[in-house]
């Protein structure tokens, strides 16, 4: 087989991993489609919120899985085409070939993806979304701000130009999925996750 065709499998295999929602999976086995619960969303957030803890462990897992499966063979077999799989696996994710096109945000996916790929952007990334999500409560402003840090630290380490791209149109298309998050957040309607917010809670404490 051609490299050419290769690379052309490799990125459709991509899209279609990505398109394998966890908690649409998930939901099948217990008889339910969060899409048509909570916020609406099929990503980890909204399972977490309507299904609990453990259903949505399995979601993150999966949705993590996915994402560095699609980067592994690519890098594997074709590893000039590994960035643009890992963004197809993103795609595949929020618009997804098995479940009507209606899938989740996108970030889970892409973190599983950048294990593989640049496993030292991963704890920065969550270093930032951490302290915005105990800061604040609010876990979509956290993935928006922790994906806007991707191209700095992109910078900051001298990445290569595929890199730097994946990581400047990621920040863009996770604050693209984002963009109901956002207009809440703007409106004073979007909701937090109080259990998170560790530093309100010692500050009420004390």
């Amino acid at each position: 087989m051609s490299p050419v065709l290769v690379a052309a499998c490799l990125l459709c295999v991509a899209y279609l991993l990505g398109s394998l929602s966890g908690s649409l999976l998930l939901g099948r086995l217990r008889g339910v489609d969060v899409r048509t619960m909570g916020s609406g969303n099929a990503g980890g957030t909204n399972a977490l919120r309507t299904q609990g803890l453990r259903f949505a462990l399995g979601v993150v897992l999966i949705d993590v899985g996915k994402g560095a499966l699609a980067a592994w063979l690519a890098l594997r077999f074709a590893p000039g085409v590994a960035w643009p799989a890992a963004g197809l696996a993103v795609l595949g994710h929020v618009w997804p070939v098995w479940h009507g096109f209606r899938g989740g945000k996108g970030a889970a996916t892409a973190v599983g993806a950048l294990l593989v790929l640049w496993p030292l952007a991963v704890p920065l990334l969550l270093g930032v979304w951490l302290l915005v999500l105990v800061t604040s409560g609010y876990v979509g402003l956290s993935t928006v701000l922790a994906a806007a840090s991707l191209p700095p630290w992109a910078w900051l380490f001298d990445a290569d130009a595929p890199r730097l791209a994946f990581s400047v149109a990621l920040a863009l298309f996770l604050a693209f999925t984002h963009r109901g998050n956002l207009q809440r957040l703007r409106h004073g309607t979007e909701s937090r996750f109080e259990r998170a917010r560790l530093l309100r809670r010692r500050g009420a404490r004390a």
